[in-house]
């Protein structure tokens, strides 16, 4: 199949697993084309069956913000018909599947008929999508995709909550690739940011307001005063400062370290013994999934998807939005006892198996099929 993909190029959950999604489909032997502004974080170098399609907005006077949706529009059409692609999927709903529908009917008008199917990621729909003056456009959108995914129950029973939609929603999970163990991270590089008997929290986001990056640092806090420990914060946003800030009223800067943007998260995950998410809200909990692929335990907030990837007890704990006693404590209970530590790193790499790669790709290539050879008859 010849597959054109739609994304946003950066750090966030929606790209990261849209262009790891290309690349699989890429070694399987698919034709894939990437459409957006800047290539993708996580494509890499040169490889076999990738083509990247830059978006080139122009910069006219007369428009004060520059527009975006209509040179993605335009870029679609043109990839479609000299490239001759079978389908387009686009990643996250605003403004790609609204860019999809014209770049549809734009191409229908021509003779070409391309199906489109819209992945719907989160905040897409739990956030701006509820927006008022969003909401119209990507119910619309929504309803007119070919196909729709969601990458959990809870993003798909939020969808159905809060738009007016009669398309049905097929729930993909979020993936990771294949992993060959707990990690056995060297010492070496351990002992460069903790001491001997010392453990490693860790958290990576993009730090924005519904990360609770403030929490992260309150519940390392709590664990500090009984635990010899440090925290790695990876990442950056509009909440970082707050961060900070908090970290030097608690006189925890020997304790902390910020890293500001990883490319590749691993290896920061790969030295670390906990990992802490206490969003807000996830639509899945992608980070959490990547901690668990390489035995890092996961305590969490127990709000949308996470509940999915993080089961409590098993791979970790769950616990109310807020409630940093809660959290405190069960980070402390994982991490106390080597051996109680070694069976959660154990068990959330098992459960991290679930959403292997290999399972997961078969999912989207169904779907791709279905709409070719509805499309052909």
């Amino acid at each position: 199949m010849k597959i054109g993909i739609v994304l946003y190029p950066t750090f966030g959950g929606s790209g990261v697993v849209g262009t790891e999604l290309g690349k699989a489909l890429a070694k399987k032997g698919h034709q894939i084309h990437f459409i957006t502004y800047s290539q993708p974080v996580r494509l890499g170098s040169f490889r076999e069956n990738i083509f990247y399609h830059e978006v080139a907005v122009s910069d006219y006077p007369l428009f004060e913000y520059q527009p975006y949706e209509t040179e993605l529009t335009s870029k679609m059409v043109d990839v479609v018909k000299y490239e001759q692609l079978d389908l387009l999927h686009v990643h996250y709903a605003i403004p790609h599947a609204s860019a999809a529908y014209m770049a549809k009917q734009i191409l229908k008008s021509q003779g070409i008929t391309i199906p489109y199917i819209t992945t719907l990621h989160g905040t897409d729909i739990t956030l701006v999508g509820k927006d008022p003056s969003f909401e119209p456009v990507i119910t619309f959108c929504i309803n007119e995709s070919d196909a729709v995914t969601a990458v959990s129950e809870s993003l798909k029973r939020d969808t159905y909550k809060h738009f007016n939609t009669t398309r049905e929603i097929h729930v993909i999970p979020n993936f990771i690739a294949p992993t060959i163990g707990i990690s056995n991270a060297s010492a070496e590089v351990r002992q460069k940011y903790a001491k001997d008997g010392e453990r490693i929290l860790c958290h990576v986001s993009n730090f924005r307001k519904v990360k609770r990056v403030e929490d992260v640092v309150q519940i390392f806090a709590k664990v500090n005063q009984q635990l010899p420990s440090k925290l790695i914060l990876a990442g950056d946003g509009p909440e970082r400062y707050a961060a900070e800030r908090l970290v030097r009223e608690l006189k925890l800067c020997e304790k902390v370290i910020f890293l500001g943007k990883v490319r590749d998260t691993a290896h920061v995950l790969e030295i670390s013994d906990l990992f802490l998410l206490p969003s807000e809200t996830e639509s899945f909990g992608l980070a959490a999934l990547e901690a668990m692929a390489v035995g890092v335990p996961v305590v969490s907030s127990n709000t949308g998807g996470i509940p999915e990837v993080n089961k409590h007890g098993i791979t970790g704990f769950l616990s109310d939005v807020g409630d940093i006693e809660d959290m405190a404590k069960n980070a402390l209970e994982i991490l106390t006892n080597p051996e109680t530590l070694h069976k959660f790193k154990t068990q959330a790499l098992e459960m991290s198996h679930e959403f292997d790669l290999v399972k997961i790709l078969p999912m989207y290539e169904k779907i791709y099929f279905d709409l070719i050879k509805d499309v052909s008859k």
